[in-house]
């Protein structure tokens, strides 16, 4: 269980130095030098399209290859040496060299959630039923706690280059992309090297199982839909999660809109990190007084008062406060979403049904960034705009009482 859990420490350093924090800025700023605002811009928001769009149609395709072969810790091995590599190679990447930036961490991109997909459907491998949520809580909330500890190392280089022995804060950045490769790898190694997964069908060679999974794939649509639960779920995850991801991406622009300071946000984001360790834990123990489900529907109604609180705040002490709300819902309506829906995926389809979730959770990036421009275009009011995210977590949480109610009727209800 520790072992599988250390994959979220590992992986995390990814997703908060590179993709939250350097990566964005470094891309604009240095692998674009020279290039006008608009056109880096544009360049950024394509990359970020077609990789998510790649990367959440290979999910289930992953996924279902695993589920035949057997070998969900040996692909969960191949994608992390995929992004580990990849992301120290951008290290490499000369200025002005933005495609070659953008190729490299769309291969990191697809190794960070290719090793989710695989993870996640562990799972189902390191613990029992009633443990899900428990061992979920424990994987996030030592994500946000490893995550962050190698975020604030990166931040400081960053301020303090020479401290470090670099000339710039240019080069403590490349420096950051290598120690998260080296972090990312060392701490996968206890999940490849402790955790067996419990064989649910015979084992197959690759390229059988590469047939196998293809033909399962165009039939998981259809059993997707036969999973009322399951389909339920999904659309209900579909909606609140893409609100949850847009707080994410939108609370630091949104922060900036309103006149705060850059190192305001940025102590804020750590804030939001180091607070969602310990709330994680807390969910997952939650999660097993009252369950999963009532779990998500307390988050969901955290989140929709953090939407609303943002509409009235006026000073960088409310933004803190904002961020210590964040994190204290964030790594719990993700965990106990997953181990949720680990309890609704039908017997030897977890690594198939885990790649439909978790490409539910890369498509779920769209719509509430969608729905924040136009309020703001047609508005032209920056708090409106935050403010209509509250419809993602209003109409995510009916669709999650019809789940429950579907749960009701095929006598799974818990």
């Amino acid at each position: 269980m520790v072992a599988w859990a250390f994959y979220d420490w590992a992986n995390s350093a990814f997703a908060t130095t590179v993709m939250a924090g350097f990566f964005p800025v470094f891309f604009k700023e240095y692998w674009n030098a020279g290039v006008v605002a608009t056109e880096s811009t544009f360049r950024l928001g394509l990359l970020n399209g077609l990789g998510a769009a790649v990367i959440a149609l290979l999910a289930p395709v992953l996924g279902a290859i695993a589920d035949r072969s057997s070998s969900r810790v040996r692909m969960l091995m191949m994608v992390t040496l995929l992004g580990c590599a990849a992301t120290a190679g951008l290290a490499l990447v000369a200025q002005g060299h933005w495609i070659a930036a953008a190729s490299l961490y769309m291969l990191a991109s697809l190794g960070f959630w290719g090793g989710v997909v695989f993870n996640d459907s562990l799972l189902l491998h390191v613990a029992e039923p009633d443990e899900y949520d428990l061992v979920s809580g424990y994987g996030y909330a030592l994500g946000y706690l490893g995550g962050g500890l190698l975020f604030a190392v990166n931040v400081f280089m960053t301020l303090k280059p020479q401290l470090f022995g670099f000339d710039d804060a240019g080069e403590a950045v490349r420096a950051s992309f290598v120690t998260v490769g080296v972090w990312w790898l060392v701490f996968a190694l206890p999940c490849v090297l402790v955790v067996k997964e419990r064989s649910s069908a015979p084992s197959v060679g690759a390229a059988e199982a590469v047939r196998q999974g293809l033909r399962e794939l165009r039939g998981t649509l259809v059993e997707v839909r036969s999973y009322r639960p399951v389909l339920w779920f999904l659309a209900a995850y579909f909606l609140y999660i893409d609100g949850v991801n847009t707080v994410i991406k939108m609370a630091v622009d949104y922060g900036l809109s309103l006149g705060f300071g850059p190192a305001d946000l940025m102590k804020a984001l750590l804030l939001t990190q180091f607070v969602a360790f310990p709330a994680a834990l807390a969910f997952g123990w939650l999660g097993r007084q009252i369950g999963a489900r009532r779990g998500i529907f307390l988050a969901l109604l955290v989140y929709a008062g953090i939407t609303c609180y943002a509409y009235f705040i006026q000073s960088a002490r409310d933004f803190y406060i904002l961020a210590v709300a964040v994190g204290l819902v964030q790594g719990g309506i993700q965990s106990l979403s997953r181990s949720y829906f680990g309890r609704l995926v039908p017997e030897g389809k977890s690594s198939e049904f885990f790649g439909f979730y978790n490409m539910m959770g890369k498509f779920a990036a769209v719509l509430g960034p969608l729905l924040v421009a136009v309020t703001a275009r047609l508005t032209e009011d920056s708090r409106l705009s935050i403010l209509s995210i509250l419809v993602l977590f209003v109409a995510g949480g009916t669709l999650l009482v019809l789940a429950a109610r579907a749960e009701r009727k095929m006598g799974t209800f818990s």
